[in-house]
């Protein structure tokens, strides 16, 4: 995509109109310089808009959102830099994730969008990376570039270069034998597709198929750090405000052992002096009290 395309794809043409731009944005420099004099929103008018766009598909409130963002795709994309690709390529990849993650943010998760569309511009950036990234370590540098178009010019055949002709394409070129090596190397390998190129049970084996996770889906990310929070304030909080000794009877049932198998009844009924459902009935006030406490972290 040349510079001056993706650029009129950056924004949409409603969200142009609303930042006060009036024809072509002229280059990125620009764009960049616009979306930083962006005003940022605050908690609660994040909160309002993204309720308003939850609740009634409010699509103002989400153009909202989505342009009080367009900044930080700026400066995630600036993190790219190094791969060689189009800054103004990178930005669009980013602000397609942003579209995603504002359709998808739920404002009573706890967290600010700013945190949950992290993770999703850095995903599409990383596809389009992963989509361009042969292409662009091929050959990055005009020196590579020159041996690159040289070599294809010189050298015969599918099969690897003799150590006789990689040493007189050397000095052909003017360039180092290891220099040689390494472009014919690159231009040796092979590209392969992430994905089948067919809609059947192929797809089972295609490299996608086991170089996704699940884990870095951003919805499953946020379940892990609820979760995590939950085990360690959240648990700690609730034990905190139990009685020693439902306290003792809820630890010694349900966390002594990682595999489960805690205390039983009896055991502690022996323990405090007193009937197996006495235990009992201590051990379910203590659970629901906790349950209550947890609530909060939930």
């Amino acid at each position: 995509m040349n510079n001056s395309a993706a650029q009129s794809a950056l924004i949409p043409a409603n969200a142009a109109l609303a930042l006060g731009f009036s024809g072509n944005l002229g280059n990125i420099d620009a764009y960049i310089s616009a979306v930083n004099r962006l005003p940022m929103l605050t908690h609660e008018e994040e909160m309002s808009f993204a309720r308003k766009l939850r609740d009634n598909n409010d699509l103002a409130a989400a153009q909202s959102l989505v342009l009080s963002h367009l900044r930080l795709v700026v400066s995630i994309a600036r993190g790219y830099l190094g791969y060689g690709l189009p800054h103004a390529d990178l930005i669009q990849e980013g602000n397609i994730g942003l579209m995603k993650a504002v359709k998808r943010f739920d404002p009573d998760q706890g967290v600010r969008l700013v945190s949950y569309a992290m993770h999703w511009i850095k995903a599409e950036m990383h596809e389009y990376i992963l989509k361009n990234w042969r292409l662009v370590k091929v050959a990055t540098t005009k020196a590579q570039r020159k041996l690159f178009f040289n070599l294809r010019s010189h050298k015969t055949g599918l099969d690897s270069m003799t150590p006789t002709q990689v040493d007189a394409l050397a000095k052909i070129l003017n360039v180092k034998r290891e220099e040689v090596i390494e472009m014919e190397t690159r231009l040796s390998g092979r590209d392969i597709a992430l994905e089948s190129s067919t809609d059947d049970e192929d797809d089972r084996f295609a490299p996608i198929a086991y170089l996704s996770s699940e884990r870095s889906e951003p919805t499953k990310v946020l379940e892990a750090q609820q979760f995590d929070r939950l085990q360690s304030e959240g648990l700690g909080s609730a034990l905190g405000k139990l009685d020693d000794r439902s306290r003792r009877i809820v630890e010694a049932r349900w966390l002594a052992n990682d595999d489960g198998s805690g205390a039983t009844l009896h055991e502690l009924a022996a323990e405090f002096g007193v009937s197996a459902e006495r235990i009992r009935q201590i051990e379910a006030v203590a659970l629901k009290k906790m349950k209550g406490t947890l609530a909060a972290f939930a």
